[in-house]
């Protein structure tokens, strides 16, 4: 048994399982997400790791690089083992260093979706995701491109990030959504209605950024407190809480370490009491 197994699973769309402990591969790319890592072998080796730990869904996009995460991947993994779920998500654009304007346009996350397709070396992508609403362009528009795609059997399951409770709803009508993709962390939790709801409806709720502890990972700090009295690091208190916190909450942590990738992994095993759940549920 490793220590993934201890995440327990969750199942996406009825048919895809999925251990809840994932791998976001965004900082497999070069600094401010944009062009090739420093060290490809190093990001290539942590993604072999990161499979040999157990984690079965690598959660990507076309805009990590932009490119560059997709294709590493690919070269590290492909031909895929079975069981891995590699996610990815279309809808923004690269501009430079840290910049992400938004594209839902139609024609745009056609091209996305196809190029993920050429870089992932796929003929289906299993889990394609709306990566933000652009306000420029009707949310049914974009929603309904990702629908024409599914129809087409470029996409298996469709879902969506960084969306409100009514573009949650919106969608819906549109597809069948199986997960949303929203930061949650110990210090942002502004999408606890969204996580009721997926709760509420069997759907996955990936969360990015999940590793954020702010001051309360500080000495003296509860997160701090709680870390000291298993051994264990901030970060690890922090995904322990999300494992804790729903059973349909998948965090997906990033790093280029494979010192970091195991610590994060190590997490899964960390079982925190009710009372510390509860000092971590009221210190934010």
């Amino acid at each position: 048994m490793s220590a993934v197994d201890a995440s327990g699973t969750l199942t996406l769309g009825g048919d895809i399982e999925v251990h809840r402990l994932g791998y976001g591969a965004m900082r497999i790319t070069g600094r401010g997400v944009w062009g090739p890592p420093p060290d490809r072998d190093k990001a290539l080796d942590v993604l072999r790791r990161t499979v040999e730990l157990g984690i079965d869904l690598i959660d990507t996009a076309d805009s990590y690089g932009p490119h560059v995460s997709e294709q590493l991947i690919a070269e590290a993994l492909y031909p895929y083992p079975d069981g891995l779920l590699v996610a990815t998500k279309g809808g923004l654009e690269r501009t430079g260093p840290g910049q992400w304007p938004r594209n839902g346009r139609p024609d745009h996350l056609r091209a996305a979706c196809e190029g993920s397709l050429r870089d992932l070396r796929v003929d289906r992508i299993d889990l394609y995701q709306l990566h933000a609403p652009d306000p420029q362009v009707p949310y049914a528009e974009s929603v309904g491109t990702l629908k024409d795609l599914q129809d087409e059997g470029k996409i298996r399951h469709v879902g969506v990030s960084n969306v409100n409770l009514e573009q949650l709803e919106e969608a819906r009508s549109i597809v069948d959504v199986v997960s949303v993709q929203n930061r949650f962390n110990l210090t942002d939790r502004s999408s606890q209605d969204m996580l009721d709801v997926c709760e509420r409806d069997g759907l996955g709720f990936f969360a990015w950024f999940p590793l954020a502890a702010g001051n309360l990972a500080e000495p003296g700090g509860v997160v701090a407190e709680i870390a000291r009295a298993h051994d264990a690091t901030p970060g690890q208190v922090a995904l322990a809480w999300l494992l804790q916190r729903s059973p349909v909450l998948l965090p997906i942590p990033g790093t280029g370490s494979i010192e970091h990738l195991e610590e994060n992994v190590a997490a899964a095993e960390l079982e925190l009491n009710e009372e510390e759940i509860e000092r971590l549920d009221d210190a934010a």
